[in-house]
């Protein structure tokens, strides 16, 4: 304490005991975000120019209407946190603002994941806070300080600021003269923060609403097949799993060898996610919403209530928390709902189990002979994992390690090899879990049932000169983006519907994105609804390629050509062999 009085007292004496001083470097520490994402920003460079003018103006001004500095910028804290916040996504991302997914994403976090990410972020951490903390202890010593701004200093700076709001007034008209893309509410930090901001408010209460706005729908379903025949139906939601990574996709190393020895697989070799973030990209998979349609996510009910209108029972066995997002809603629709990590009683600590112990909720619903909610015999399942979701290494035990070292107290891309090495090390652990899975299905003595695996988004792991790492970044690259999926047979559901494999088949290496696994799944099931589009569904002769859209951070949908991929992203679509639209 005597030593934090002392920095005070040295502070209020020479250039620190003067006003004039405090009032430069707020502006200034303001600023900072604005100076990087004039570098990071692929926006006209009028537009660059109104990045630094109008808010600068606006700072300026603000900071001349007190006798002391310091008071305005605590005012401002909210500003300041963002500003942070802004600072470590660009560590982690290399570009884009703050967006409505990732507001969300932070909303939809459970601490556990979040104090996983945060531990590896330590120097985008150390430099906000060595930027931001001294602020605002300056902001308490401007606030105390004797001294005040005089008012001619004040009125000056007020004419100023006015000077600097005009210049960066016509910045922006020239700015929309440059680009007409442009939008002050997309593209001027802070502004386009605060819009976001309340784009994230009012989807989360619509999302809070979704009990109350979807009460009335119905799918009218119903099944095409007799009540006397068993059906077994699997959904499996991957997390964060990248197909260039899989072995059954081309890669080098032995991340899945078990489902490369599985002779009823299908692998379809163009999948691409239309969501990076798991709030939104898996609520897709379990509904009709998409891309382009994804509004009618807060009016209609997933999968599961169509299996439950068909008469079947259902499960929903989840390896991640409760967020209070779609997935939970979608979850609760069915007649078995389980999320192994929730705690059983408040303020018990949450468990870490991994993926392999949802197949203990499998197994006893496969034995359950109870009728239950609807006929025993018929059984839709949806099973979401935790996958390689980071922290990678915590996503399966030390023993499994086949590669070597995957051991890491931080991230970088000095650190790639053994990140990579976790990471797939987690690969083969879905590898295992998938092919026990099928092990079990195959198991179940006449009985038609059918499995489908597709992972909700994929990962950057350091790839490329732009260093770039995780998912959920408002512009995608080809990591994140394509995706794997698979769909397995048994044999008495080949001879129950034959043509379901050979239409996989034939769709296998065509280009499509995850909104084709609602229909696929309503296709294998035999469920009859007006809401499944067999045009959609994988395993039906009636699929069509149609043009991919990816799902924007203001839920608009996005053509490829139009994401802001960069080359190396196009480069891999085409080196992978992927469809790709012409320029």
């Amino acid at each position: 304490m005597k030593r934090f009085k002392e920095l005070i007292r040295r502070l209020l004496r020479g250039p620190w005991a003067d006003q004039r001083t405090y009032y430069t470097v707020f502006v200034a520490v303001l600023l900072v975000p604005n100076l990087f994402l004039c570098v990071t920003e692929p926006m006209p460079w009028l537009g660059k120019a109104a990045l630094l003018l109008v808010p600068g103006g606006v700072w300026m001004g603000l900071f001349a209407l007190a006798r002391r500095p310091g008071l305005p910028l605590w005012c401002l804290l909210p500003v300041l946190v963002f500003g942070a916040f802004q600072l470590v996504l660009l560590y982690l991302f290399g570009n884009s603002i703050i967006a409505v997914d990732m507001l969300l994403n932070v909303a939809t976090t459970n601490s556990g994941e979040a104090m996983e990410l945060l531990g590896k972020l330590v120097p985008a951490i150390v430099g906000v806070v060595a930027l931001y903390v001294p602020t605002l202890i300056l902001g308490v010593v401007s606030a105390r300080l004797p001294d005040r701004l005089s008012d001619a200093f004040r009125r000056r700076s007020l004419w100023r600021a006015a000077f600097v709001l005009l210049v960066g007034g016509g910045a922006m008209v020239g700015a929309r003269i440059q680009d007409p893309a442009y939008r002050a509410k997309y593209d001027l930090w802070p502004l386009n923060i605060a819009y976001n901001f309340t784009q994230a408010v009012d989807r989360w209460q619509r999302t809070a609403r979704y009990a109350e706005t979807s009460r009335d729908f119905r799918f009218e379903a119903r099944s095409e097949r007799p009540d006397t025949l068993r059906e077994v139906y699997v959904l499996v939601v991957g997390e964060t799993s990248r197909a260039l990574n899989w072995q059954l996709y081309g890669y080098d190393r032995p991340t899945t060898p078990l489902l490369m020895q599985e002779p009823g697989l299908v692998c379809f070799r163009d999948m691409l996610t239309q969501a990076n973030a798991t709030h939104k990209s898996v609520p897709i998979m379990l509904s009709a919403a998409s891309a382009e349609d994804y509004d009618v996510i807060y009016t209609h009910k997933s999968i599961l209530t169509a299996f439950r209108e068909a008469g079947f029972r259902t499960a929903f066995f989840s390896n991640q928390r409760p967020n209070g997002s779609f997935i939970d809603h979608f979850g609760a629709e069915a007649d078995t709902t389980l999320f192994l990590k929730a705690p059983a009683t408040p303020g018990e600590a949450a468990a870490e189990p991994y993926d392999e112990e949802l197949l203990r909720a499998v197994d006893a619903l496969l034995t359950d002979t109870s009728s239950g909610r609807g006929d025993s015999r018929k059984l839709f399942i949806v099973l979401h994992t935790y996958g390689s979701h980071f922290d990678y290494q915590e996503r399966y035990p030390a023993r499994e390690a086949y590669f070597r070292p995957a051991v890491y107290e931080s991230v970088g891309p000095d650190l790639r090899d053994r990140l990579v090495n976790a990471y797939d090390n987690s690969i083969r652990d879905t590898d295992r879990f998938l092919s026990r899975l099928i092990g079990r299905l195959r198991a179940l003595p006449n009985t038609a049932s059918a499995m489908l695996y597709a992972s909700d988004h994929g990962e950057d792991l350091y790839d490329d000169r732009r260093n770039l790492f995780l998912h959920a970044s408002p512009i995608p690259t080809y990591y994140q983006l394509h995706i794997p999926c698979v769909v397995w047979f048994s044999a008495d559901y080949d001879t129950l519907r034959p043509e379901a494999r050979a239409a996989a088949r034939a769709n296998a290496r065509k280009p499509m994105t995850t909104n084709i696994v609602f229909h696929t799944m309503l296709d294998l099931g035999g469920i009859e609804t007006p809401y499944r589009n067999d045009s959609l569904a994988v395993s039906s002769a009636s699929f069509r390629v149609r043009p991919r859209h990816f799902l924007n951070d203001h839920n608009r949908p996005e053509p490829l050509d139009r994401l802001g991929l960069r080359s190396p992203d196009i480069d891999m679509f085409r080196r992978m062999g992927l469809d790709f639209p012409a320029r």
